[in-house]
Order: structure tokens, then sequence, then C-alpha cells
């Protein structure tokens, strides 16, 4: 697995050499960058890591990067640089998922820690979407009757009460409950109700057919 990469982003070349050599000295791996046009272009989607950008940028700011990356679906942690903030920036960076918003002039220990935080946050968050994806991926080997059946269960139905609402003889109800708890690798209700956490559905749309 590589290493995370911490992408810097800034139109002050003075600045963005010394923020890079600062970071690579402290044993990060690093990326710079000279605008958030520069940035898109060339960022690896698969590369995990975070971002520290400047606020204000030509043409597109540092807002502007932290609403692309939203929209991208690969999101990275965001830790703002500034020479001068406002509240209302700030509070709209932070609503948008920011890590931290420092000055320029805020002391290493302070950046390092903001980074530190953010590479943590985006390996949990990897972590979480891994799981997500594999849940998501063992609901989809179940059929539509199995699909059903998972409803009823989470519901706290006995099989006999499935059986009724669905239509079916208990045993028919027992068969698809064995074989959907052998697809998804599970065997109690609070394994598949955390499984179906896991992917992100809605227990009740697991009915629809």
């Amino acid at each position: 697995m590589s290493r995370p990469v911490v992408h810097v982003v800034d139109d002050d070349a003075s600045f963005l050499r010394s923020v890079t050599r600062l970071l690579r000295a402290s044993g990060y791996q690093v990326a710079a960058f000279s605008s958030v046009e520069e940035f898109l272009e060339h960022r690896d989607p698969e590369v995990a890591g975070c971002v520290v950008t400047d606020l204000q940028m030509p043409r597109r700011s540092g807002l502007d990067l932290q609403d692309a990356l939203g929209r991208s679906g690969r999101s990275l942690p965001v830790i703002f640089l500034t020479a001068k903030g406002d509240i209302p920036t700030t509070v709209r960076a932070m609503r948008g998922g920011a890590e931290d918003f420092l000055t320029k002039r805020a002391p290493k220990a302070q950046l390092l820690g903001a980074i530190d935080r953010a590479l943590q946050r985006q390996q949990r968050e990897a972590v979480e979407r891994d799981r997500s994806s594999a849940s998501r991926s063992k609901l989809e080997k179940l059929t539509a009757r199995e699909l059903q059946v998972l409803s009823g269960v989470l519901r706290g139905l006995l099989n006999k009460q499935i059986a009724d609402e669905l239509g079916l003889a208990d045993r028919t109800v027992k068969h698809h409950r064995g074989a959907l708890t052998r697809k998804l690798g599970v065997q109690s209700a609070a394994e598949l109700a955390m499984l179906v956490h896991d992917a992100g559905v809605d227990p009740s749309t697991l009915s629809v057919t």
C-alpha cells in the first residue's frame, strides 16, 4: 500500500516551497501544486492523504477546491491556510468538512497536528468505505425473495409471521433465511442488522422486488 500524500496547493511560490520543505523534513510524502486547476488535473483519486490549501487564490479558491472534492466522491480532508480569514468563510469551510482552518503564521506544531488528524480521519473513512462496499456486494447476491425475508427478520418477525406476510409456507421461509445467512456470512439478527447498516441501505427498501 502506498504512503498517504499531503497535497499542498498555494499560488504563492515562495510559501509553497517553504511548506513543502517543512513537511518533507517532517517525514511526509508531499505533492505541491500552484493552483486548484493544477491539483484537480494531476491528482490521482486512488492516492490516500489530505490537502493543505491556501484560501484565497486567483480564479479558483480553496473553497472551490473543497467543493470539487466533495462532488468527486473520493474526497480528502482539507486543511485551510490563510493570511486573512473571516468568520463567514471559516464557518462555510468547517461546514464543508474542513479538518482545520489555520493562519499561515500558525506554529509548526499546530499545522503538523492538523495534518496528522486529517490523515487519520482519511484512513478511518477509507476503511468505512471499504466495509460499506463489501456489505453492499454481499446484499447484491440475495434474490428478491431473500431480501423480503431479510426485511422481515430485521423487523423482528418470526418465521411464521414472515410466512403469513409473504404468503409462503413456514419451511420455505426457513429455507430462504438459511440461504441468506449463508450468503451474507452471518448468523444472528444483530449481525444482519449491522451488515445492512454498514451497507448504508434503508431496511424499509429491502422488501421491494
